[in-house]
């Protein structure tokens, strides 16, 4: 059998044994985070968010089809879409693996002998298989999200190369680097990560056109790559839709045509000018000139597929992100204007001081019948700013992060080296090498990590060596042992990887260096560009994917590298099978075994159910407000493709600040009426009403409602406020508002229980709690003014209590919801309000529990969930005994039991633990809470002891936080035993408490860390 054929066959089978496992391991329904977003937008080809995926919506479109209309199955069938595409990526890895391998162990035109072919199927066979089981690459694989499909254009891309390099003297060589501008182009419908492989490229072409490099060569090619780059990235994806949004402007605004006749205009000019340009470059034989503009053509071509993006917005979809229907709009999307600016090279440190604020370009929105400014781009101005400026949020939780990392003191301005000391322990440190260490030497657990030596760290296996990065180990907590990302490797994919890569550059240092520059570009040169905050609210180790597959390179050629440096003495055809199994353990085999449990997402349902609860939690025809993207993007799953609770209307706070977004919910959706908003379009247009501030005008008592959104609506100068720059706006007069109750129409739209009647209140009186409004605040006090009570109003129990506007305590607990009900306020305010039949009837009978007790594995979100549905069993509870419902509250007591895992994933899980126990006393089941009990103060002490270990063994207090909650509830376990006549519990709980209190004694003065 030929090389080509076994090459072929052994890559099919790579494929192959990656796509079962991404299917059997495959989360069944939706996952957290933007998969809802993208499941929902593609079944109905709908606009996400900026700056759109359109080709990947296309595609997971595809594979919805295989459902064959059981909607219950979209989500999974778009999940195979990921796992498919994943797969072939790593069928596409192990081809360019072995076209490395091949070029430097066998000469051209001669024949492969079977040591070879056993070293090459083998490195091909060891990297391509340690990165289908490398930790951030399988966690893409099996749920709908981009990167996948992104890492498989990445990897045709780099294959297409190997493959031009290997025919690049041969007649149309050139057309393999046209097929890569065309497969580039088409990946930026999908994520721009794919550029990132074009410095690289840009060597290969060098390298293969130059007989004799030079230095001066490689500084021009770097040049050259990067310009490429730049081009593609500002000139044709910004910079096209730029100019032909300007032109349209012209053609509108000047010559009275219609919108989009400019940017015909535009696009015939562009036409034109590379028909022309490419005719030319035939006739007079410009080689260079005519493949440049072929690539910019094919690259042009696959961005094409954002006109899907264009033509869904005109159709005024539910899910419209920033509604780009005209070239101004989509010129935004593109440029991801929602998100901001971050600085690069120069800009301000975290306490320069503002000083003035710079107008910069005119922003244009659509008008009627042309396009009006909507104000001008601003910019800060700082006292004082620094080169490569890594610490510069202002936000108060960033800047402690910042002093206590850095050692800064308050009055301390951070200079150039104190952001480069950032940039290295943070930027790098903890938001990158930390995630390479987990692909390939080990994870400590999945917990969220901010910087903490027992929280998401990387860890070896290798007792001394993880000792001395993260202190005494001989006690490690269940929270680490218990779970399923406690992966130790041993260091043994690294040493393979290393082995690979001096191996590489000592054979071939071009083509080392080329991986070598894949690896930075898609690594380290991510982390300077994205300039990360601290505090993230996920990890991003799927941003980097990219560099873990260039590593992955080297893995494989490790195998080569065993081979004739470590079995050298021995046969060379049994040294190749002997280095292809020991690279097969040291990489693939002990990354599968160690990482599959913590992949196995087959028997997960906890972003599905806990979508379906939240909506469950609501009456009919209720508005929800949500705020994050995981009380959002899951819902807009459940709703828009297996049509669960059509009749709520979906309000997310934080888009609710831009017109496009209020514009939406002034539209009927599904079976939801249009909210109840009164103002004109023109009212809060982009730039009209974005900001009001509050300038208190000793008003005396409560206002009604109406009378400030009046206030707020009003063109009257004289309801104005006159600014600095002789401009005037809106503004709030006071914070005491006032909505009157009309009772009757509590009573006809049953808004309250038979038996709280007499509770209700004649009006709704609280005191707003911001400086400011909004337009979103404005849209939400509007909808307040006019519903007159026929719609139920929530806010999802996930909302940040500011984001409540100071109506807190008119809001009661059904559930994931709490309801806006009119009802007498708790005068003392001390515990949560509760509507009691309603979350009962909710927890017995309509939610689910994402099978949290009976699945293999739980990622970090769905396991930070079930604090959610433990607190919602103990507010029940809690509610019921409040009303002398002992049976029921036994009944949701024995549900608790049924359907919770007895695993503690944290603190936050103990805590719940400890308050279900204080029920069950309440409840007279003594055996079961003293077992709960018992549990959680064993976790505690695990925890702790682990804590005093380490923090003795690095002689300062570590994990500071967690002690004083484990002790803390340590002590109050004793008391509450004690309070329920259970004195031996009590007793031990007091040693136990005692023994652990004394080994931290001497760090309490301290600052923890």
């Amino acid at each position: 059998m030929n090389y080509s054929k076994i090459n072929n066959l052994t890559g099919w089978l790579c494929f192959l044994i990656a796509t079962i496992t991404y299917v059997l391991t495959l989360e069944p329904s939706v996952s957290f985070w933007d998969c809802g977003e993208f499941i929902a937008s593609a079944f109905k080809m709908q606009v996400v968010h900026q700056p759109g995926a359109p080709l990947f919506l296309m595609i997971q479109r595809f594979f919805s089809l295989l459902a064959f209309g059981d909607v219950t199955k979209i989500a999974y069938f778009m999940n195979v879409g990921s796992a498919i595409a994943s797969a072939a990526t790593i069928l596409f890895l192990f081809w360019t693996i072995t076209a490395f391998a091949k070029k430097m162990l066998v000469k051209e035109n001669e024949t492969v002998s079977t040591s070879n072919m056993i070293s090459i199927m083998g490195a091909g066979v060891v990297g391509a298989l340690a990165y289908t089981f490398s930790d951030s690459f399988w966690f893409s694989a099996v749920e709908s999200e981009v990167y996948a499909l992104s890492s498989l254009f990445t990897a045709i891309v780099f294959w297409g190369i190997m493959k031009w390099e290997a025919n690049a003297n041969e007649p149309r060589a050139d057309r393999w680097l046209l097929f890569i501008a065309y497969i580039m182009g088409l990946s930026i419908g999908i994520h721009l990560l794919n550029l990132l492989t074009i410095p690289a490229i840009a060597f290969v072409y060098y390298f293969k056109k130059t007989s004799k490099t030079t230095t001066s060569g490689i500084f021009k090619t770097a040049i050259v790559g990067v310009l490429i780059l730049a081009v593609i990235q500002y000139g044709i994806i910004q910079y096209l839709v730029s100019f032909g949004a300007y032109f349209d402007l012209f053609f509108v605004n000047t010559l009275g045509m219609g919108f989009g006749s400019g940017v015909i205009f535009f696009a015939i000019l562009l036409i034109s000018g590379l028909t022309w340009g490419i005719r030319y470059s035939i006739k007079h034989q410009k080689k260079i000139l005519n493949l440049a503009l072929l690539s910019t053509v094919l690259i042009i071509f696959g961005y094409g597929s954002f006109a899907m993006i264009v033509i869904r917005a005109k159709a005024n979809p539910n899910l419209n992100n920033s509604n780009p229907d005209n070239a101004f709009s989509f010129l935004g999307y593109l440029n991801r204007e929602q998100y901001g600016d971050r600085p690069l090279l120069f800009g301000p440190n975290y306490n320069s001081e503002k000083v003035n604020l710079k107008q910069g370009k005119t922003l244009y929105r659509k008008g009627a019948d042309k396009y009006e400014e909507a104000g001008k781009k601003t910019e800060y101005e700082y006292d004082r700013t620094t080169p490569l400026p890594r610490m510069y949020s202002d936000d108060p939780r960033h800047v402690g992060y910042y002093k206590d990392l850095m050692g800064l003191s308050d009055s301390q301005f951070p200079t150039l080296f104190d952001n480069i000391g950032f940039l290295l322990s943070y930027q790098t440190g903890q938001m990158y090498m930390r995630y390479f260490m987990w692909n390939f030497v080990g994870r400590q657990n999945d917990d969220q990590g901010q910087g903490s030596v027992y929280e998401g760290q990387w860890l070896s296996g290798v007792k001394p060596i993880d000792a001395m990065m993260l202190g005494d180990q001989k006690n490690l907590p269940p929270s680490i042992t218990d779970s399923n990302a406690y992966n130790r490797f041993f260091f043994l994919p690294l040493i393979l990887g290393l082995l690979g890569a001096i191996w590489h550059f000592q054979r071939n240092q071009k083509d080392a260096g080329i991986v070598g520059l894949l690896f930075f570009f898609t690594g380290l040169a991510i982390v300077l560009y994205l300039n990360q905050k601290p505090m993230e609210p996920r990890e991003r180790d799927y941003a980097y994917a990219g560099s873990f597959y260039a590593f992955a390179i080297w893995v494989g050629l490790g195998v080569i590298a065993l081979r004739e440096w470590v079995l050298k003495k021995i046969n060379p055809t049994n040294g190749a099978v002997v280095a292809t199994v020991a690279g097969l353990f040291a990489a693939p085999v002990i990354m599968a075994a160690q990482g599959w449990d913590d992949h196995d997402r087959s028997t997960k349902l906890v972003a599905h159910d806990i979508a379906v609860d939240y909506l469950q939690s609501c009456a009919p025809n209720a508005i929800l407000f949500t705020y994050g993207d995981n009380d959002t993007y899951p819902l807009w799953y459940a709703q828009e493709v297996e049509n669960i609770r059509p009749d709520i209307r979906l309000v997310n706070l934080s888009l609710f600040d831009t017109d496009w977004y209020i514009d939406g919910m002034k539209r009927k959706q599904n079976e939801s009426a249009p909210l109840p908003i009164s103002m004109k379009e023109s009212q809060y247009v982009q730039g009209v009403r974005d900001v009001m501030y509050y300038q208190d005008y000793k008003v005396a008592g409560n206002v009604e409602l109406s009378n400030i959104l009046a206030i707020l609506l009003s063109e009257n100068p004289e309801d104005k406020l006159a600014l600095q720059d002789g401009s005037k706006e809106n503004f709030i007069p006071t914070k005491n508002f006032k909505l009157t109750v009309n009772r009757q129409d509590i009573l006809n739209n049953k808004v309250v229980n038979p038996a709280d009647t007499g509770k209700i209140v004649p009006a709704l009186e609280w005191t707003f709690n911001k400086n400011y409004v909004t337009k979103g605040t404005l849209a939400m006090l509007d909808i307040l003014v006019h519903n007159d009570w026929k719609r139920p109003i929530y806010f999802a129990s996930t909302v940040p209590s500011e984001q409540y506007n100071g109506l807190d305590k008119y809001l009661y607990n059904e559930g994931l919801a709490l309801r806006l009900l009119p009802l007498q306020p708790d005068t003392a305010g001390k515990t949560e309000l509760i509507n009691t039949p309603q979350l009962y009837d909710n927890v017995m009978n309509k939610f689910v529990w994402g099978q949290v007790k009976t699945a293999k594995y739980l990622d970090p979100q769905s396991s930070d969930d079930i604090s959610i549905f433990t607190n919602v069993f103990n507010n029940t509870i809690t509610g019921l005994l409040k009303e002398g419902r002992k049976g029921d509250a036994i009944k949701v007591a024995n549900r608790y039991f049924e359907v919770m895992p007895e695993r503690f994933y944290g603190m936050r899980s103990m805590m719940g633990a400890y308050f279900m126990a204080e029920n069950l006393y309440l409840l007279g089941d003594p055996k079961r809470a003293n077992a709960l009990i018992e549990r959680s103060a064993a976790y505690i002490q695990k925890e702790l002891t682990y804590l005093a270990d380490v923090s003795q063994s690095r002689n300062k207090f570590v994990g500071g936080q967690n002690v004083q909650l484990g002790l803390s509830f340590l002590n109050q376990m004793a008391r509450t035993a004690a309070a329920n006549q259970q004195t031996k519990l009590s007793q031990s709980l007091n040693s136990q408490f005692s023994g652990l209190e004394s080994r931290f004694s001497m760090y309490f003065a301290q600052e923890p860390q």
